[in-house]
């Protein structure tokens, strides 16, 4: 079986996050870079299948930038057996509809039987691509899993509500999408990081994928403007002079929180 995994470089949660004013795209020298932990989280789910079915090949798959490779060979070192890297600098203003052209014509190139991967992501949060994926493969998709379980032919999962709990399947090829509420991932040793540098990595381009990031035969998503956050304004404080219930109501009421 091959399952391949979408990982992501993203700007550390611990640091500062913002956006290049005149690009749009996401300030990546304002934050250290740092592989999604959700990314991680569904390679654990490959990785784990994996020690226990000798004949399973786990692959990571990432479009980023040049220098994200050194992030994507984490994966690498966690366990997985090789890396696609999708690197083009015309692709580096990419909206969701052309990264899931992309990384379609790039899973298609290296066949699959699993794609595992977060359901958003703690950058962009857009939370589509999985869908999106399984719409260009032409393949089931089994969302926001809580759990997953691997057998031969088919993937099944708990997915959470609320105000239920469903089992879903679906047969195989498929891609899924986890939560958080999958385990956290394991770490790389010694031996794995030393064994990544051999590894097979592999650096595509949009040509090489068939992709034409110019293509305008359909609509796609576009940045008309963009502005820096407003500083954070004072709050309402009210002084309670005998009417304060009334005047808290009437600010709720006025504000529609109630």
């Amino acid at each position: 079986m091959k399952i391949i995994v979408l990982v992501k470089e993203v700007p550390d949660t611990y640091g500062d996050r913002k956006l290049d004013l005149e690009t749009g795209l996401a300030d990546r020298a304002a934050s250290e870079a740092v592989l999604d932990e959700i990314g991680e989280r569904a390679l654990e789910v490959a990785l784990a299948y994996a020690d226990v079915h000798a004949d399973t090949e786990v692959v990571v798959m990432s479009m980023a930038p040049d220098g994200a490779a050194a992030t994507i060979r984490k994966g690498l070192a966690m366990g997985a057996a090789s890396a696609v890297h999708i690197a083009d600098p015309a692709l580096a203003a990419a909206d969701l509809g052309l990264t899931a052209r992309a990384l379609a014509a790039a899973i298609r190139r290296t066949g699959f039987d699993l794609v595992v991967t977060g359901n958003l992501s703690t950058d962009g949060s857009g939370g589509v691509l999985p869908a999106m994926l399984a719409e260009l493969l032409e393949v089931p998709n089994a969302t926001a899993l809580s759990s997953v379980e691997i057998a031969d032919g088919s993937v099944s999962g708990t997915r959470v509500s609320d105000g239920a709990t469903m089992r879903v399947s679906a047969p195989l090829p498929a891609v899924v999408s986890i939560t958080e509420a999958l385990p956290d991932a394991r770490f790389p040793n010694f031996k794995g990081i030393m064994a990544a540098k051999k590894k097979p990595f592999e650096t595509l381009s949009a040509a090489d994928l068939g992709i034409d990031p110019e293509d305008l035969s359909a609509a796609w998503s576009i940045m008309t403007a963009i502005a820096e956050k407003p500083p954070r304004a004072a709050g309402t404080k009210i002084t309670d002079e005998g009417d304060g219930g009334s005047r808290i109501a009437e600010f709720l009421i006025e504000n529609r929180l109630v």
